[in-house]
């Protein structure tokens, strides 16, 4: 799958949360209002239990949070220098160059 400079969840959750204050939204989540606006910012990631209580919220799945963090998070990961890293060769894999 190729993935697009995706946004972070917090600008996704800016729409969902148009119209309410990041006061009531981050009371509603049981969350302090500096978590929910470094979230809103992008710079906090949409934990598993974030990702409930955002569901819960905004009446959507759990999993569609997830996977935009998940997005998010590997095309930033992409973005960075990696080394190189070459496959295990599997024991089996030498038992039959082996024989």
């Amino acid at each position: 799958m190729q993935i697009f400079n995706p946004p972070h969840p917090g600008e996704v959750l800016r729409d969902y949360l148009e119209g309410v204050s990041i006061t009531q939204a981050a009371f509603a989540l049981q969350i302090s209002r500096s978590r929910l606006s470094r979230i809103l910012n992008g710079h906090a990631p949409i934990t598993a239990d974030m990702a409930l209580r955002l569901g819960a919220l905004v009446n959507t799945s759990a999993e569609m949070w997830a996977d935009m963090q998940s997005e998010y998070a590997l095309w930033q990961a992409l973005q960075q220098p990696r080394p190189a890293i070459h496959p295990l060769r599997h024991r089996r894999d030498n038992m039959q160059s082996e024989e």
